[in-house]
């Protein structure tokens, strides 16, 4: 039998609602800004919300996983006209944690999640289960013109 294991792979996400509506953004790079100006890596579309609002930078802990900090402003440290309010309270900067809302401006604000998702990893080995078969779906297969036509 083919051996199987199992790894773990942790994903960040944005569920941001604004003036144009709801979108999910997958956080995968170490930082991401975010605010009204299209210079901007994620664009909020509000004309309440600072042109560089703020800044998502990713952090390691010590057990390998991680998480994002938000922090007020634009990478270069230049606070937001508008400030941060995470969960209700005002920051400069917050360790986000699943679950968390960081409010941009009225109507405008995101909701932090992360999730660790169990990969199933098998081995190359083949398996000696004489029970182990592949299905195929008929409608992956091509067909070519060498079709066979009966009277």
């Amino acid at each position: 039998m083919a051996g199987k294991s199992l790894t773990s792979k942790q994903e960040h996400f944005l569920i941001i609602e604004d003036d144009k509506g709801r979108q999910q953004v997958l956080l995968k790079k170490s930082a991401y800004t975010i605010g009204r100006s299209p210079e901007c890596d994620i664009r909020l579309r509000s004309q309440f919300v600072s042109r560089h609002h703020a800044t998502f930078y990713r952090q390691e802990n010590p057990d390998g996983s991680s998480y994002y900090q938000i922090v007020d402003g634009d990478k270069h440290g230049k606070p937001s006209a508008n400030g941060l309010l995470v969960n209700g309270s005002k920051h400069d900067s917050y360790n986000l944690k699943d679950g968390d809302e960081v409010v941009f401006g009225p109507q405008v604000f995101a909701v932090y999640h992360y999730q660790y998702l169990q990969l199933e990893q098998s081995s190359t080995m083949p398996t000696n289960d004489p029970f182990d078969i592949t299905l195929i779906d008929p409608s992956m297969m091509e067909y070519g013109d060498d079709t066979i036509e009966y009277d």
